[in-house]
């Protein structure tokens, strides 16, 4: 014969709050304890339709891109390893001077990032774009 019991006690219920808990302060834990990178950025002065300013010669550092990646600074053609010495021998000479990369429009882009950055390690504070004309 079997016999079945009949309880009239609630069924067993599992309470969650507990977990929860710790679930909430791991997270805190993590948020706390996570180190936040600033990655760092270029400023470039952007080409504008304004009229261009007078400039002294003497204060630009021209460096020119051209269609294949050919880097030119002074006339001469440079190496992308060449660039941040010529740069800081030029700002040597004239430590106020801006940078001024004028690049063709058709030239990679990955180039004139390289050529921008180097611009900033060299210690050029004023580093502007501009398109080469055609």
């Amino acid at each position: 014969m079997k016999r079945r019991i009949h309880s009239n006690e609630e069924e067993a219920e599992i309470n969650i709050t507990p977990m929860l808990d710790v679930v909430f302060i791991l997270l805190i834990f993590f948020i706390v304890t996570t180190s936040f990178v600033k990655e760092l950025g270029v400023d470039l002065s952007r080409p504008s339709n304004e009229p261009p300013k007078d400039v002294e010669v003497s204060e630009v550092i021209a460096i020119k891109i051209d269609r294949t990646g050919t880097i030119t600074i002074k006339n001469r053609e440079t190496d992308i390893r060449a660039v941040r010495a010529n740069i800081e021998s030029a700002l040597a000479i004239k430590p106020d001077a801006s940078v001024v990369v004028a690049a063709d429009r058709e030239a990679d882009a990955g180039i004139l990032v390289r050529v921008v950055d180097q611009a900033r390690v060299a210690g050029a504070q004023r580093v502007s774009l501009a398109a080469l004309a055609r």
